[in-house]
């Protein structure tokens, strides 16, 4: 028997042409073995990642139209008078990002490794709370002669049960591997559902792709855009506004990219899960079914996260919701500004967006199903609002200098109560721009004689 895995089954390779391999005669048979052990073949995580690329292609389909090259020439245009109309409305420069129109399996393809990122943490607590919940089972049976006869008989010569039961024995790594997939499924499917949505790379407030792209997906700006009654060209160019003034968020706030996710990992390590609803999705498994989405996909939900109880996780989750808020709050602030001069229906667009956004979309469902956090960006009329109140009462220059650290963000209270922060009299907050100023315009220390501490 091998040391990984029960009944014969091992981690690697295929079944060969021999029909002897790791799922001894089933190897060359039957696909379903074969898939299978490509499956329990993963050891690059708690997340099947490999897996979770195929079901997210799965589940775009081939509802999936190719980029043309008269697509790249749009999105490229709209870009550009983006970063052009963008230039006066905020002291952060083009970020000199590459524009790109991206096709569904091409966000895919290029957000994944953020979404590992994000979806890593969550994953490793459910499998060690699968492989706690099987190692206690396991522990209750006892030895092999505390079994029943017919179920001691029915068992393959040669298998010693009390090593096989054994914490840290093949059936507690097939765990592992199951629960590699089960994840893997999950995840998959709410990427390909978000890819058949997202207008552009930025549009959940997260930095999905890769440093200096700007990219838009024209399928899914062309299905936003039905039944508006608004051009084409207007939809498109509103839309790489948002994308122009995130990629520049991004590009020109160094620390920004790290906050954003190192708040969704700190938020994520404190996630505790249900044993009670994980026992559920583990007795909904079915093993001829581990290729089907939809069936994984009401096994593993957001049910399994227990809510947030720690002091910790709750001031993660403060801090994230604010971040976001922040973030997209300045991308819609920003948009409107150089939107209003130039497009008609710039009001209407800008509403459409924030109604998409806090009705619960895309962003919210994917946080939800990878980090069993429920995100809705309730704030993002209030940080906008104070964007609006300190570019009033400052000058582009100075809203944006708040972006200089991450001690000088706003509050959430500095959100709903935005006049102390924004005067600068918050009696527990500093003036953000005043002390900018002070740091800048403090001369360097004169060095002392040598030798001289």
């Amino acid at each position: 028997m091998s040391s990984q895995f029960p009944f014969g089954f091992t981690p690697g390779g295929g079944g060969g042409d021999s029909g002897q391999g790791p799922f001894g005669p089933f190897g060359g048979a039957a696909p379903f073995f074969a898939e299978l052990e490509k499956l329990l073949s993963w050891q690059g995580g708690p997340v099947n990642w490999e897996l979770a690329k195929q079901v997210a292609a799965r589940t775009v389909g081939a509802d999936d139209p190719a980029v043309t090259p008269t697509d790249d020439a749009e999105v490229a245009g709209a870009l550009r008078i983006a970063d052009l109309w963008l230039d006066p409305v905020t002291p952060l420069p083009a970020g000199g990002a590459k524009a790109q129109a991206w096709s569904r399996l091409r966000w895919i393809e290029a957000t994944l490794p953020v979404w590992r990122t994000l979806c890593d943490p969550v994953a490793a607590k459910v499998v060690e709370a699968m492989r706690a919940g099987l190692s206690g089972g396991l522990a209750q049976l006892g030895s092999a002669e505390s079994l029943p006869a017919e179920l001691t008989a029915a068992l393959p010569p040669g298998l010693d049960l009390n090593q096989f039961m054994a914490a840290g024995g093949p059936v507690v790594e097939m765990m592992n591997r199951v629960g590699g997939m089960l994840f893997g499924a999950q995840v998959g499917q709410a990427i390909g559902t978000l890819a058949g949505e997202v207008v552009s790379s930025t549009e959940i407030g997260l930095p999905l792709a890769p440093g200096g792209t700007a990219a838009l997906l024209p399928a899914n700006v062309a299905a936003f855009s039905t039944g508006l009654g608004i051009g084409a060209e207007e939809i498109r160019i509103y839309l790489a506004l948002r994308e122009a003034a995130a990629t520049r968020l991004f590009a020109h706030v160094p620390w920004l990219r790290a906050h954003l996710l190192g708040t969704v990992e700190e938020y994520a390590r404190g996630i505790t899960v249900d044993q009670d609803a994980l026992g559920q999705v583990m007795r909904m498994v079915d093993p001829t079914t581990i290729m089907d989405p939809e069936k994984l996909s009401e096994a593993l939900g957001e049910d399994v996260f227990a809510d947030a109880t720690t002091p910790e996780q709750e001031a993660a989750l403060s801090r994230l919701e604010v971040a976001l808020a922040l973030v997209e709050g300045w991308i819609d602030h920003v948009t409107e500004i150089a939107a209003s001069e130039h497009l008609p229906a710039a009001s209407r667009l800008r509403e459409m967006v924030r109604r998409r956004r806090a009705e619960g979309g895309p962003a919210e469902q994917t946080f939800a199903t990878l980090v069993g956090l429920s995100l809705r960006p309730r704030l993002l009329r209030e940080a906008a609002a104070l964007w609006e109140g300190l570019r009033a009462a400052r000058g582009a220059d100075g809203r944006d200098a708040v972006w200089g650290h991450p001690d000088l963000l706003p509050s959430a209270d500095d959100l709903t109560s935005p006049d102390g922060f924004v005067s600068g009299s918050a009696s527990s907050t500093l003036d953000p721009i005043a002390e900018i100023e002070r740091l800048q315009d403090t001369p360097p220390e004169e060095p002392g004689p040598a030798g001289q501490a």
